[in-house]
């Protein structure tokens, strides 16, 4: 008797719990009444897959949220829809490699300026620079400042053999 007892006190917990903290879509509008974010919500807190909208309609970001914090792999966009930046966010604050784009009118292809490092929200390790898709300077980072940098690959290599290029 006791254990079923247990059981039927435990599913009504659950059960209960699920009642008080149901997921739902949740959409935001700008006073236009155009779109300005839509995605889930746990207990008015952000979480899954959400995306973000510029005034024009155009998505500006789109990435998972866990407990109201940015969390994985966002993406960024212009206002006319181009890719921006790509990177990783752990408890909102930027980590790991972030790509940033060149984001010229005229240009078809998305074109790599930089890949940043960083670590707590600070760019942390190495900024590979480009031109034109091609690797041309990198420079290091601790905690925002810079630290080294290098005009050439072979320079570079030979200061860090093991930087990640």
């Amino acid at each position: 008797m006791t254990h079923k007892l247990f059981i039927l006190l435990t599913a009504s917990l659950f059960i209960g719990n699920e009642i008080f903290s149901q997921k739902e879509y949740h959409r935001e509008y700008y006073s236009s009444g155009t779109i300005k974010a839509e995605g889930w919500l746990m207990n008015h807190q952000k979480i899954n897959y959400w995306y973000s909208y510029h005034h024009n309609g155009n998505i500006s970001e789109q990435g998972h949220f866990r407990n109201n914090k940015k969390e994985g792999y966002w993406y960024f966009y212009s206002e006319e829809g181009k890719l921006i930046k790509e990177g990783h966010f752990i408890k909102n604050k930027a980590e790991k490699w972030w790509i940033i784009y060149d984001i010229a009118p005229n240009d078809k292809k998305d074109k790599i300026i930089r890949k940043y490092q960083y670590r707590n929200n600070k760019k942390n390790g190495y900024c590979l620079l480009y031109k034109n898709n091609k690797l041309f300077k990198a420079e290091k980072y601790i905690n925002d400042e810079k630290t080294g940098e290098w005009t050439d690959v072979f320079s570079f290599k030979k200061d860090n053999p093991n930087a990640p290029l």
